[in-house]
Parts: structure tokens; sequence; C-alpha cells
């Protein structure tokens, strides 16, 4: 969940590269509505400051109370979450992050929720 279109292309590519399966959507909306239609759903990454619609706070938090099985990343390069604005299973990358960095938080995730 990225409303850069290049960040969120390099972000798709970067998680279809390493094998994972990726859905593509631009707004908080989208997000919900893809994990309201769709159970295989296992991680979303949000960045915080969205343009339109929800931001990645309140998404996260939705998120945190609807699919409890659903991991959740949240980036920002502009805003630094204050406690309680990341729920306690998310994790926050600071943006510019590595590639390496954001699949090492993809992969911890699973794994955890594969426990």
């Amino acid at each position: 969940m990225e409303d850069e279109i290049i960040e969120r292309m390099a972000a798709v590519d970067v998680l279809e590269v390493a094998g994972y399966e990726a859905v593509d959507v631009c707004t908080a909306a989208d997000a919900v509505c893809a994990l309201e239609n769709r159970d295989n759903i296992r991680v979303v990454i949000t960045d915080i400051d969205l343009r339109s619609g929800l931001d990645g706070i309140v998404l996260a938090a939705c998120i945190d109370r609807r699919w409890p099985n659903v991991g959740i990343i949240m980036t920002s390069g502009k805003v630094e979450p204050v406690p309680g604005d990341v729920p306690s299973r998310a994790r926050f990358l600071r943006k510019p992050y590595a590639r390496a960095r954001m699949l090492d938080a993809v992969r911890g995730i699973i794994e955890q929720h594969a426990v």
C-alpha cells in the first residue's frame, strides 16, 4: 500500500522476485477491499503518509482489529510514529529502506505467524 507509484512498483517487483505474490493497491480503501475479498494475504506493507483517504496509521489499526493474522509493516520518510501509532505486532521501517531490510521484515512476520 503505497501512493507513490514508482515506490509501489519497486516494492511489488522486489516481493515477486523473492517468490511472493504481491497485491498492488494505491489507497487504504483498496487495501481493505483486497483483505475483505482474499484469504491469502499474509502481510500488508503500508506507507503512513498517504495522500488520499485513510492514512497508514488508521489502516494499520483497522487491520490489527479485523485481521489479526495479517502482519503489518508501516513505512515513512516523513512521519515519525509516536507510541500507540504502530500496533504492537506491526513493524516500522524508516524510508528510504534497503529492499533486503523490507524482505527480512516480511519473512520475519510470515515466520512469526507460522508458529
